[in-house]
């Protein structure tokens, strides 16, 4: 008997050894309805069937077997697709996903062969199921990951957005203590809080940022006049106070004036200034040049101390990577790995570029930024890429 002749006539076997085997995938399952530990399996059984019995080209079938079958653009969610979205809300994880399909193929290849006796089953038959198999595996594992993607980003954003709140009590209370003068030792303890309260806005800030641009949301900046030698002048002295052991030297020259997000592009400047404190050795200057031209201003943070790999230095704006810190920072170790990235995402929303380059003794990271006349508001993903 061919096998897609087998399928619909053995269908409710098939259908229980998947429930069966979907009744041990804990502790999901043990919410479920035998109907919802069937979801979809039927509909996904059907599919093979039609795959089956379609005439396909060597390559097409190639190309199934690696997950890579043509499908149209406008073509609704297949069988295996809405299984795994539905898996996924059911809390089920993505290894017990992949085995649900691994038992589906042992079911229906055992269930034939035993059929098959005495006769030889056909070799062809194995082959065309195995690969419709493993194109379903592809569309439900690309579905569940982008499910759990998404759920993931939705969580960080509730949690940035739901930790602002106590947050800022934290700092209003600290300030309030500091300013009561009630003591050098209730002083030294508001000034504390003040700093961590600083720190942790600045890794919630990085992360809500972060979330965005995974949701497609993008770095949203508000241009207005601005001129960035005294914003980064204001900008280095908070940093000074905040590092009082490091030097941090700035370098105007030309027209800084133009037309761009102040704040975001202190947090440019913050973040990089940052990065070269707790990577550069403790011991040398970081040195902040800002230049002004005709078409466009550009800055560079140098800092002293050794090259970076170039391998690194490729991924080095990619989210969530850090290296070893080589300065005295008590702090060094603190972040999310997103300082960098957030550097090329605000560039990028007004449409300049960051880089970064590396020889032995000293590491310079550039960022080049048009002048732009009045636009409307822009956000990550609309400028250069």
């Amino acid at each position: 008997m061919r096998l897609a002749e087998f399928i619909p006539s053995n269908v409710e076997a098939i259908l229980a050894e998947w429930e069966a085997f979907a009744t041990t995938l804990h502790p999901a399952a043990t919410r479920m309805s035998p109907l919802a530990l069937r979801d979809h399996a039927q509909q996904i059984l059907e599919a093979v069937v039609a795959d089956l019995s379609t005439p396909q080209t060597r390559q097409a079938q190639a190309d199934k077997s690696k997950g890579r079958a043509l499908k149209r653009v406008d073509a609704p969610e297949t069988a295996a697709e809405t299984h795994a979205v539905l898996r996924a809300k059911g809390g089920f994880d993505i290894i017990q996903l992949a085995a649900e399909y691994r038992a589906l193929r042992a079911s229906v290849l055992r269930l034939w062969m035993n059929a098959c006796q005495p006769d030889t089953p056909d070799i062809d038959d194995i082959i065309r199921f195995n690969e419709a198999i493993d194109q379903a595996v592809a569309e439900s594992i690309g579905f569940f990951s982008a499910q759990v993607e998404q759920a993931r980003n939705l969580l960080l954003g509730m949690l940035g957005h739901d930790m602002r709140s106590p947050l800022n009590t934290i700092q209003m209370t600290a300030s309030y203590l500091a300013a009561l003068n009630a003591g050098e030792e209730v002083s030294a303890a508001a000034a504390r809080l003040i700093r961590s309260g600083a720190s942790m806005k600045t890794l919630l800030d990085d992360l809500v940022d972060f979330n965005r641009t995974k949701m497609g949301l993008g770095i949203t900046i508000s241009p207005k006049d601005a001129d960035l030698g005294a914003l980064f002048a204001d900008e280095l002295e908070q940093l000074r106070g905040a590092h009082p052991s490091r030097q941090l030297v700035l370098e105007v020259v030309g027209d800084t004036r133009g037309y761009w997000d102040g704040q975001r592009l202190q947090q440019v400047l913050r973040n990089l200034v940052t990065n070269a404190i707790k990577y550069g050795v403790a011991d040398a200057p970081v040195r902040v040049a800002l230049t002004g031209e005709e078409a466009d201003v550009r800055f560079e943070v140098t800092n002293a101390g050794p090259a970076i790999e170039p391998s690194a230095l490729d991924q080095i704006f990619d989210p969530l990577r850090r290296g070893p810190a080589q300065g005295d920072d008590r702090n060094a170790d603190d972040g999310l790995g997103l300082g960098l990235y957030i550097v090329r995402e605000v560039t990028r929303a007004h449409g300049g570029q960051a880089g970064a380059r590396s020889i032995e003794g000293e590491t310079v990271f550039a960022v080049r930024l048009p002048r732009h006349e009045r636009a409307p508001t822009r956000k990550a993903g609309d400028g250069a890429r």
